[in-house]
């Protein structure tokens, strides 16, 4: 390298290096200060910058890394090294199509990095979300291995899919299940409207995910992952034991039901759950050369269930490549591909007759096998969907298997310094097995499980067995066009443009049969291509002739967004999309939505008259304001379809069978709209020490789209019909966000760190439009308890509705005295009391208890969210725990059978058994009664919740130790997840929950999460 000097001012060159590795860094900007002369480094780390004057100063800066300045006192060539900078890792936002630096950013986003991922060990990428980002709630609707798990991003504010867009190196994915989480590099997610970007399905929000990728000149780097152990339930139920179960059952039959008290009995809760194993174990390789760089990673979860162990299990296997190629120095390749495939075990779970639903309420007196042997008959219990729950996980064959394949191809071509344009297509496509066997089963008399009538018939030489062998096909892709014109003017104004278009389809096909055979083995492994098979299709000829098996949805985007910032002191964002979508008719342009949003910002802490404030390093205020769509409505409700059933009577003794309309299509249905507004701050203080986020929002969703109740007048046509989807109703939720953080180095070896947040949610419904009210949910079975959560205005969606409760009648007197000053003559028109029966608050104060006294008796979202995280490093020990709590939320206790042998909680000990002896528990009865047979808030449970959901030691080894290995780093740890959960709700889980709108919150057995403990280790070399 040579230097030329002319007068003062100089030809200097010099080469740009990792200070760790030595390696050369490409693109690292080197500009004179104060001015918008600059150069960037070559793939070789080198640059040339001419006509630079003696004194001036040059500013090194590469995202990544710390910045350095130096002063030019000669014409020596320059040997720079940069070191690493963390903190600015972190500083880097992926937002909408690109990435900006946090200090630009004026939306509500928040962002995950790996290490705080890693810390919790999560089998699902969701798990590591909960209580690490203010606005989010997780909630599962089953703690069961590879069960799904629902994400809601302040709040619920549609009664129809609340899900948020799930972006993986720009690819939609739906199910996080495909995704390894040691794969991940960045968590992001978009809160308020610059998720407004993605238009349509960007209602709920967006969570960006951002996979690890190599980097260009770095020698060949392995990462090995592993962990082992076990997982116990959470939680079991305080139920009566054999005992008291047997006093319960004379006092609520009134009769002599046993004449001699057991003092032993079957828990049948020991008997379904287990100690289960689960281990997982990924590798990760990464590397690159001086025009390529990749990542590439495998692994594979071996996890039993806590329910059944193997007949629960689940198996995950992941395989992953990100690879980056400069076909020139200003083409670049980028390919990514992500390859799954899993297994899961299924066993009855969440409902009436699952597992835990018969183990909670089977007789704890009844032996889990008789004197012979064979599973006990549950004959004492009438109910016919209750069996035993052991006989029921032995005869059960239920897989899922998924095939899932990924994959992202884009072109990136930068011209004329400024353009850059960007082409990019990702698909997904997936297989999806179902397969079930189906044994000869006898439960007991009347048994809806039964396959068989009697025990005779099932020890007889014929056996029934029925084959599922069901399929389905999700292809979708989507082709992404960018281009972005990036200027600074005068070092001062700086702009980003972009334009895009972005084409989406997403389709499917379902297929299938059914066998059954009266030649069975009644073992597994039968075929419905076997011989004596009587195989059924799926789908009916009429109901494939109707679209039955299939679907196909596809939307058409246009998008722009300008950025612009002054000095980097003052920002504005624009953005404006137009989506078309084949949910909607063309009719009147209804499939047709223009969507805009903007942001504006202030870097408060860069004015002049802060400069004397030495305590902020940084203050920045913004605002948003946008709107964006939804489109999330079944497929062709705009059309009316034949699906529906017609039966037709000609007047002889044949019946005609044919189709009829189904659900009536509706050609004015429009884009549901959401408002959403945001105004926040961000603080850094002391050194950058302690860190603060606060926003306040606002998200108000309006034409909801939504499926009506039927006129009661009118009703709805022939079987399978239904209302028609309609724009009706506005919803609002507000709230706050606040989130603070402090991180020090308390001394050379000690380092200590604590983040906490909350979040508050308040939702209400605005108005139906004059529509009926939507319900849903059930209570009980068999009672007609429906519609028992409801969207009303002025109220939270879905909240409860019934009877509110005042105590217990203690006399007779009681009763007579009301029922003398009620205008009919009787208080309850609702159903008959007697001492020991639950008192109904007469609410609308007519004298009477009616269907109308019904109330608002809860909700099932939470007022309040928080999340506290603990760590701390002393030399080679590493400390972290981390806690989430919910804090509001109302149960439905829905898993017990109105039943005299079905068993109770230990609650009942406390029940009225005379008067005076108790006000809160009702009596024990045999049958009908009003205190189970309508539905009231006796049995609407407070939910709110403390669990600790992470607890991680771990001890990385000295440099003399790695070094003997010939490895970077080894890191030894254990961990416990789930390890306890503080709430006064008495199910096994009190942050499950459906998701559902309308009954999300009814609790008719929900599979705990596991508390799991486990050893690791982490290995770099």
């Amino acid at each position: 390298m040579t230097s030329l000097i002319s007068g003062q001012n100089i030809s200097i060159s010099g080469t740009v290096t990792e200070a760790s590795s030595g390696q050369p860094l490409p693109g690292v900007n080197v500009i004179l200060k104060n001015t918008a002369k600059g150069a960037s480094t070559d793939f070789d780390g080198k640059f040339t910058l001419d006509d630079v004057p003696l004194n001036s100063i040059l500013v090194i800066s590469y995202i990544g890394y710390q910045t350095q300045e130096i002063t030019i006192v000669n014409a020596e060539p320059l040997a720079i090294q940069l070191q690493e900078d963390a903190e600015a890792l972190s500083e880097v936002v992926v937002i909408g199509y690109g990435t900006q630096k946090k200090k630009e950013v004026t939306g509500a986003v928040s962002v995950l990095d790996s290490k705080a991922i890693e810390k919790l060990n999560p089998v699902r990428v969701e798990q590591a979300i909960q209580g690490q980002v203010a606005g989010v709630n997780i909630t599962s609707n089953s703690g069961s291995p590879g069960s799904g798990l629902n994400i809601r991003i302040r709040g619920i504010t549609t009664n129809g899919n609340n899900a948020p867009l799930i972006l993986v190196d720009g690819n939609r994915i739906t199910d996080l299940s495909v995704l390894n989480p040691n794969d991940i590099k960045t968590i992001n997610v978009l809160k308020d409207a610059t998720a407004g970007i993605y238009g349509v399905q960007a209602a709920n929000g967006v969570i960006l995910i951002t996979t690890k990728s190599g980097r260009t000149n770095s020698e060949l780097k392995f990462q090995l992952d592993t962990y082992s152990g076990f997982q116990v339930t959470s939680k079991k139920m305080d139920l009566l034991n054999s005992r008291e179960f047997a006093i319960y059952v004379n006092d609520a039959a009134d009769d002599t039901e046993f004449f001699v008290y057991p003092n032993s009995g079957t828990n049948w809760q020991d008997e379904v759950f287990e100690a289960a194993p689960i281990s997982d174990i990924s590798l990760n390789v990464s590397g690159g050369t001086d025009k390529s760089a990749f990542s590439a990673g495998i692994s594979y979860l071996n996890q039993d269930g806590i329910v059944g162990g193997d007949k629960n299990g689940y198996e995950r296997l992941t395989g992953r490549i990100n690879y980056q190629y400069d076909i020139l120095d200003n083409l670049k390749l980028t390919a990514n591909t992500l390859l799954t495939k899993s297994e899961k075990s299924n066993l009855a779970e969440g409902g009436i007759g699952a597992v835990l639903y018969n183990a909670v309420n089977i007789n704890p007196t009844m032996p889990v096998r008789d004197a012979n042997g064979a599973f006990a008959l549950a004959n004492d219990i009438t109910q016919i969907e209750i069996i035993n729950p052991v006989a029921q996980i032995a005869d059960t064959y239920n897989t899922s298997k998924v095939e899932r394949y990924s994959g992202v191809l884009g072109l990136d071509y930068t011209f004329w310094e400024n353009f850059t344009v960007t082409s990019r297509f990702q698909g997904n496509h997936a297989n999806v097995r179902d397969d079930i066997f189906r044994p000869e089963v006898y439960y007991g008399g009347g048994k809806s499980a039964n396959t068989v009538n009697s025990l005779a018939a099932l020890e007889d030489d014929v056996i029934f067995n029925e084959v599922v062998d069901f399929g389905a096909d999700f292809t979708d892709f989507t082709w992404d066009n960018l281009i972005t014109y990036t200027n600074t003017f005068n070092n001062d104004h700086n702009l980003t443009v972009l334009l895009g278009t972005s084409l989406y389809r997403t389709k499917g096909r379902f297929y299938g049969d059914v066998g059954r055979t009266e030649m069975g083995t009644n073992e597994p492994g039968q075929s419905i291509y076997d011989e004596g098979m009587e195989r059924q299709p799926r789908f009916t000829e009429a109901a494939l002739e109707n679209g039955a098996d299939w679907f196909d949805s596809r939307l058409s985007s246009l998008f722009t967004r300008i950025q612009y910032n002054y000095k980097g002191k003052y920002l504005f964002s624009a953005v404006l999309r137009r989506d078309v979508s084949s949910q909607f008719s063309s009719q009147d342009d209804n499939n047709v939505g223009y969507f805009p949003s903007g942001s504006i910002g202030w870097n408060v802490s860069d004015e002049d008259f802060m400069q004397e404030v030495n305590w902020i390093n940084s203050l920045k205020l913004r605002a948003s304001y946008g709107v964006i769509g939804n489109d999330r409505i079944p497929n062709f409700a705009f059309v009316t379809r034949l699906d529906g059933q017609a039966t037709i009577d000609v007047g002889s003794d044949d019946l005609l069978f044919g189709l009829a309309p189904g659900r009536p299509g509706n050609p004015d249905l429009k884009w549901e709209e959401q408002e959403t507004a945001n105004i926040g701050l961000d603080l850094r203080f002391w050194d950058n020490k302690i860190n603060i986020t606060a926003d306040a929002y606002r998200k108000q969703t309006k034409d909801l789209l939504l499926t009506p109740q039927a006129s009661g007048v009118t009703g709805v046509g022939a079987p399978a019909t239904g209302p028609s989807v309609v724009n009706a109703g506005t919803v609002r939720n507000t709230g706050l966000e606040f989130a603070i953080g402090y991180n020090d180095d308390l001394s050379d070896d000690f380092n200590f760190n604590i983040n906490f947040n909350f979040t508050t949610i308040d939702n209400e419904v605005i108005s139906l439009n004059g529509r009926t009210t939507p319900v849903g949910g059930e209570y009980g079975v068999g009672i007609n308890q429906t519609g028992i959560t409801r969207m009303v205005p002025g109220l939270p969606l879905g909240h409860y509705y019934g009877y509110e409760t005042d105590g217990i009648y203690q006399t007779q007197a009681q009763i007579d005295a009301l029922d003398a000053s009620a205008p009919s003559g009787t208080y309850s028109t609702i159903g008959d009391v007697a001492p020991g029966d639950l008192i109904f608050v007469d609410t609308n104060g007519d004298g009477e208890i009616t269907a109308e006294d019904r109330t608002n008796i809860g909700d099932p979202i939470p007022d309040v969210t928080f999340g506290l995280n603990i760590g701390f490093t002393y030399k080679n020990i590493d400390f972290s725990a981390n806690a989430f709590a919910s804090i509001g939320q109302e149960m439905i206790r829905d898993y017990e059978r109105k039943d005299l042998y079905a068993n109770r909680g230990l609650y009942m000990l406390d029940r009225w058994q005379g008067s005076g002896t108790s006000n809160s528990v009702p009596r024990a009865v045999s049958g009908a009664n009003v205190n189970t047979d309508v539905f009231n808030d006796f049995h609407v449970e407070d939910a709110s919740f403390l669990r600790l959901q992470n607890v991680q030691i771990g001890y990385t080894f000295g440099e003399k130790m790695n070094s003997s290995l010939g490895i970077n780093s080894f890191r030894v740890y254990v961990s416990g997840n789930n390890l306890f959960t503080i709430s006064d709700y008495f199910g096994f889980d009190p942050s499950a929950n459906t998701g559902a709108p309308l009954g999300g919150g009814i609790d008719k057995g929900f599979y705990p999460v596991a508390a799991s403990y486990l050893l690791g280790i982490n290995l770099n070399f």
